[in-house]
This record gives C-alpha cells, sequence and structure tokens, in this order.
C-alpha cells in the first residue's frame, strides 16, 4: 500500500497524521518539491491544534520557508490564525520573500484576505512591541537585530565602508573583549543575549556622550 500523502493528511487536518508523526517526528519538517510544507497547510487551513503541535512538539521552524522565501504567515486567512504564529509562536512579522515582500504586502496585495493585513499592520505599530518584528516589517530594521537606544543630541553615525589601514588602532580593550565575549555565547541571538548587547551599546553610546560634553572621562564597561 502506498503511503500516505502527509501534506493532504494535514490539510484535512486528518488524526492519521499525529500517528505518522509519532512514530516518524522527523515527517514533521517534511517539505515538497515546492517548499510547501505541514506548517504551511496547517496555517492555511487553520488548524490551530495541530500548528502548534508542530511547533511545539516537532520543533518545527514557524518560519519555514517555500521555493518562494514564504513562511507558514504568508498563507493564513484568518486573523486568528495570525494571531496564533505571531503572538504565540513567535513567527517572524517583518520577513520579507524573494519579491522583497513582508506577509502584509503580499496578502494585501492579492486583495482577498484583507483583514489579516490590516491585523498585521496594526501589529507591527501596536506601542510597545519589544521584538524587531514590527520595526523590521516596517523597514526600519533589516538584520533582526534589536534597535539600538537613541543617540544623544549633537551626535551623529556616518555608515559608510573602512579599509583595513583606516581601522583605529585605539579601541577600549575591555569593551573589545565584552563584545567578542558576548557573540561567542550560545544564547547571542536570545532575549538575554541581545539585552545584554543593547546593555553594551548603552554603555558606549554614553561614552560618546561624554566626549560630546567635554568630560575627559573613560567608558566603563561593567
Amino acid at each position: 500500500m502506498a503511503n500516505p500523502n502527509v501534506f493532504i493528511l494535514a490539510s484535512d487536518n486528518s488524526p492519521q497524521l499525529l500517528r505518522l508523526l509519532n512514530s516518524k517526528p522527523s515527517l514533521a519538517s517534511s517539505q515538497d518539491e515546492h517548499g510547501y510544507s505541514l506548517a504551511h497547510a496547517a496555517a492555511s487551513y487553520s488548524h490551530h491544534n495541530l500548528l502548534r503541535s508542530l511547533i511545539h512538539e516537532y520543533h518545527v521552524d514557524p518560519n519555514i520557508k517555500d521555493e518562494d522565501g514564504e513562511g507558514p504567515l504568508f498563507v493564513v486567512e484568518t486573523v486568528e490564525t495570525a494571531q496564533i504564529l505571531v503572538e504565540e509562536l513567535h513567527c517572524d512579522l517583518g520577513h520579507r520573500n524573494d519579491e522583497g515582500m513582508t506577509a502584509e504586502e503580499k496578502i494585501r496585495s492579492e486583495g482577498e484576505f484583507v483583514a489579516v493585513a490590516d491585523y498585521l499592520k496594526e501589529l507591527r505599530t501596536r506601542p510597545g512591541l519589544s521584538s524587531s518584528e514590527g520595526q523590521e516589517a516596517n523597514g526600519e530594521l533589516e538584520t533582526g537585530g534589536q534597535r539600538p537606544p537613541r543617540l544623544p543630541q549633537n551626535v551623529t553615525v556616518n555608515m559608510g565602508t573602512t579599509t583595513e589601514d583606516e581601522v583605529p588602532e585605539e579601541v577600549d580593550p575591555v569593551f573589545r573583549a565584552k563584545i567578542e565575549e558576548l557573540a561567542a555565547r550560545a544564547d547571542f541571538q536570545d532575549e538575554d543575549g541581545q539585552r545584554r548587547l543593547k546593555e553594551l551599546v548603552t554603555e558606549a553610546v554614553r561614552g560618546v556622550e561624554r566626549d560630546a560634553e567635554g568630560r575627559d572621562v573613560r567608558r566603563r564597561v561593567d
């Protein structure tokens, strides 16, 4: 007997799928020739419990991408499913597909599930959004990191290319060591690592601010 099509089982929310996953967990991350995954199917058909199981129990990436660089958020049809993906399962609101569009932009361009696009827009502009999702989706961040603290008044940063010979030699060795140590940590991309990075950046900004005020005080990094 032929093996069942797991993507059809996911679309139908068949109990048989969970039995298959229990016997062979690696199937949870299956993708067809176009990159379509079980998570895409669960999101598209609003099978919320299946979606939660894939992410929480089988550790499927909530941002798993198809051949167009689109994750499950790009195929949702209901606001509730979008809420679960972004607010509960921490799907990346700011991810852009191969055409440079976010899920909000792609869904709105198709004109069928406008309520979902409106929700995603409201979410990224919501006050107190702690992650980079809203900033990235609004074109404010492209690195996926936390926004650094605001620079002090009369202090600017010039972005450009620098040759090796132009790199200043007098870099605070303590600050350099702190950055290198933090970057080497396994949790660098986690909330704690990003919090610590923000603290280091804040200390650096404060040092610049003191220099701008004419105070000859060396920056200290605890």
